[in-house]
């Protein structure tokens, strides 16, 4: 296990570096526009070398890299230029996650609350009403585009239950929409993969065998069943608690909600490069890590995969 261990988690900072160094690299492509304030235009050609070069940005590429690895190894991630000009980014940050983590948690447990017990009625009633009910909401999530539902959802739902369409810190009813609009597209993903895993394991020989046996159907489905299917799921937990920390990009900026998905529209829109490197470099991390995490948990939880 630990061989294992050590293995994947060379692949995940190998992939890391890469990942890290083509964003570098993409960033040194935005216009130079990002790494001044509003006052681009007055400056001359001269001014604006002067101030690119005392960032380091006319340093030869490979040397711009290896200080921003010394930088990233201090826990530095750079300083903000026009969202909040000369404020560090990991104090904007501060500020930010508490927003996405409450969302984002409330969301996830709203997801795993409602789309695993769906999908065990829908193994359970395979073929029928609770199965087709179940489908017909699967195949609504993933045809139709995301921001066509948010847009209904906020436009009409906020009438019909006169409830504020915009979040407000003060006012608990206004983060109703929000966290359930952040649950859709995982409650249909938990529900889908509970069902098609449950459906498996429940055509599989030992099932079969049990049931042959005599045992209780109840016994088999809680010790058997569920719990084989699960461990495929378990997968991609770590993956969805990370992200609950980078927030929901579309949701925040609809909801105006001051989060970390919203604060990387922000930063792109208001093209402060630095900022939105920062951005992409943590949401970046956090896909890498959740997927190390994932792999490490199913290995733990899965005593048939093989680790050589």
């Amino acid at each position: 296990m630990l061989s294992y261990i050590l293995k994947r988690l060379i692949q995940s900072i190998f992939t890391l570096i890469i990942i890290i160094t083509i964003v570098f690299a993409l960033m040194r492509l935005m216009p130079e526009e990002g790494y001044f304030g509003d006052g681009y235009e007055k400056l001359d050609h001269f001014q604006r070398e002067a101030i690119l070069e005392s960032m380091g940005l006319r340093d030869p590429l490979h040397k711009q890299l290896l200080d921003f690895y010394k930088q990233l190894l201090k826990g530095d991630l750079g300083k903000s230029i026009i969202y909040r000009p000369k404020v560090d980014i990991s104090i904007i940050l501060k500020d930010k996650i508490p927003y996405s983590l409450q969302f984002g948690l409330g969301a996830m447990g709203l997801s795993l609350a409602v789309g695993l017990p769906l999908g065990i009625l829908m193994a359970l009633n395979n073929k029928g009403l609770w199965d087709k009910l179940g489908t017909a909401y699967i195949v609504i999530i993933n045809a139709v585009p995301a921001a066509i539902y948010y847009l209904f959802l906020q436009v009409y739902v906020t009438g019909i239950l006169k409830i504020p369409m915009l979040y407000s810190e003060y006012n608990p009813i206004s983060w109703i929409l929000p966290t359930v609009s952040m649950s859709l597209g995982g409650m249909a993903s938990y529900a889908m993969w509970m069902r098609r895993y449950m459906v498996d394991e429940m055509n599989k020989d030992y099932v079969k065998l049990a049931r042959a046996k005599g045992l209780n159907n109840n016994k088999i489905m809680v010790h058997h069943v569920l719990r084989n299917a699960f461990v495929p799921m378990a997968q991609y937990l770590p993956s969805a608690i990370l992200f609950t920390i980078a927030g929901s990009i579309y949701i925040e900026s609809l909801y105006s909600i001051p989060g970390m998905g919203g604060l990387l529209v922000t930063a792109i829109q208001r093209q402060d490069n630095t900022l939105v490197q920062a951005l992409v470099l943590i949401y970046s991390s956090i896909g890498i890590i959740g997927l190390f995490l994932g792999d490490i948990f199913m290995a733990i939880l899965d005593p048939r995969i093989k680790l050589s």
